[in-house]
């Protein structure tokens, strides 16, 4: 298209269409930068080109003050010229590099952070680590949030302290002595964005890039992530019913610079890592250097017998960082977290952490401080912990009634979800691709390993989310899309 006929080409009206003055700053912009209109090219006059066009004049000056105080253009009492761009600008206008001469646009490390996660409705029945939310007391939160606002200064819609709000840290000190057994102070305690921010966090505070970190096999795939993420060479460390395996040899190869556990309700399988394990995990790690993550996953949904303890507090000055997070026990839009710092690493790391951060969220802990300080959360987490006994207690009667497939439950005597193992001739990634589309989503027991084994098949249920009553129904849904993509048993 020649210049002229660019420039006096109509407009688009009516229904639907963009504002004149939008459209004609978009149109000039482009012609500019495929070089339709030269460099030094003079533009036509505001009055000329509002009566070429059969628009007001203003709606043309406005769009050449637009294009003017952009650089598309210089106006000057000899009229408005075109302004001469880059060469690099120029060509990258005219002619696009084809796909395959393009170079990586993003960071190497991102081809080892591979995507796990699906299009899907995460309020869909069975969805794992899905709190009851419909059961949340919004009305007491409410009235924290109230009081919190109340009583906060203007200064609170400011930036925070970096490491949290006062409130908040000392509260989670309080209920972390008392109820999980922590050794720490609100000094050592730093609000994250999530129980992911926390693990990002120890990733930038303790390691270099090719550091090695071991992490559970299956296990939390935010981890891997993470971990990938701070370029370090990741180690799958086996899980069985006693926990995390770690064979003396390994030790003995490379000894590792992080090392992710979730020992009080190991993720997906529900394991609890036993005391033999969880003093000599300590011990190995104080002797070689490293450093233990210890994400205290579901931790406060104990269905049978009392809490396990945190293994932070077994021993004083553990090598352990303990992670936690307020997305399973209030609600995951909450998107608050927190980490505990071994005391040495607090002392060197904190002017350093107090840069790197910037505080916010600050209502959100204010009101949190107050939710825990008042009491509501304590009594939040005793009524679900009752729901979830009891719902974790009708999947296992379904499970048992109507699933009719070989199966095996492993862990859950806590937390929102059970991992039921399945023999090989249901290929659990399959399973969960069709019963998302009848409206149910379990999570693959595949999908959460790095290396997957044959005892790696099985499906992820939640039940956090899904009333008792659903469960007879949903589990024969199950058992009926399973049995369809059964395949022959293998020859032995």
């Amino acid at each position: 298209m020649n210049p002229a006929a660019l420039l006096s080409s109509p407009l688009t009206r009516g229904p639907g269409a963009l504002p004149r003055q939008r459209q004609l700053i978009q149109r000039l912009k482009q012609a500019i930068l495929a070089g339709q209109l030269p460099a030094g090219g003079k533009l036509p006059s505001s009055r000329a080109l509002s009566e070429d066009l059969d628009i007001s004049r203003n709606t043309v000056l406005i769009a050449y003050e637009q294009l003017t105080a952009e650089g598309y253009v210089i106006a000057d009492r000899q009229g408005t010229r075109v302004a001469p761009l880059s060469a690099a600008a120029a060509l990258a206008a005219k002619r696009a590099a084809p796909p395959a001469a393009q170079p990586t646009l993003t960071a190497k490390r991102l081809t080892r952070i591979v995507s796990t996660r699906y299009a899907h409705d995460g309020s869909l029945p069975m969805t794992p680590g899905t709190p009851a939310l419909t059961q949340f007391p919004i009305n007491a939160w409410r009235r924290a949030q109230d009081r919190a606002l109340q009583a906060a200064p203007a200064t609170a819609l400011g930036y925070g302290h970096p490491v949290g709000e006062p409130a908040l840290r000392e509260a989670i000190a309080q209920y972390l002595r008392v109820s999980r057994g922590v050794r720490c102070d609100a000094s050592r305690i730093v609000i994250t964005e999530g129980a992911q921010g926390a693990l990002a966090l120890c990733v930038q505070l303790l390691t270099n890039p090719g550091d090695t970190a071991w992490l559970e096999d299956p296990g939390y795939r935010g981890a891997k992530s993470a971990f990938h993420a701070g370029d370090l060479d990741v180690v799958a460390m086996r899980v069985d019913a006693d926990g995390i395996v770690i064979p003396e040899s390994a030790w003995q190869e490379r000894a590792p610079r992080l090392i992710q556990t979730t020992p009080s309700h190991q993720y997906p399988t529900g394991a609890v890592l036993s005391l033999p394990r969880r003093l000599g995990l300590i011990e190995r790690a104080r002797q070689a250097g490293a450093w233990i993550i210890e994400d205290d996953y579901d931790s406060e949904f104990r269905h049978q017998g009392e809490p396990i303890a945190a293994m932070q507090g077994l021993v004083e000055d553990a090598p352990v960082l303990y992670v936690g997070t307020f997305s399973k026990t209030m609600f995951p839009a909450l998107r608050l977290g927190f980490l505990v710092l071994p005391e040495a690493i607090a002392a060197q790391a904190m002017p350093s952490i107090i840069e790197m951060l910037r505080g916010g969220h600050r209502l959100e802990q204010l009101t949190m401080a107050a939710f825990i300080e008042n009491g509501q959360f304590s009594r939040h987490l005793g009524r679900m912990r009752r729901l979830y006994r009891e719902r974790q207690g009708a999947l296992r009667e379904a499970l048992a009634a109507h699933l009719g497939i070989e199966h095996e439950v492993l862990g859950g005597h806590s937390g929102l979800h059970l991992t039921v193992r399945l023999p090989q001739q249901y290929p659990d990634k399959e399973i969960v691709q069709q019963v998302r589309k009848i409206g149910m989503n379990p999570g693959a027991l595949s999908s959460f390993a790095v290396t997957p084994r044959v005892e790696d098949n099985g499906l992820v249920i939640g039940y956090g989310n899904t009333g008792a009553e659903r469960f007879a129904g949903l589990v024969r849904r199950l058992r009926d899309v399973a049995q369809g993509l059964k395949r022959p048993r293998s020859a032995p």
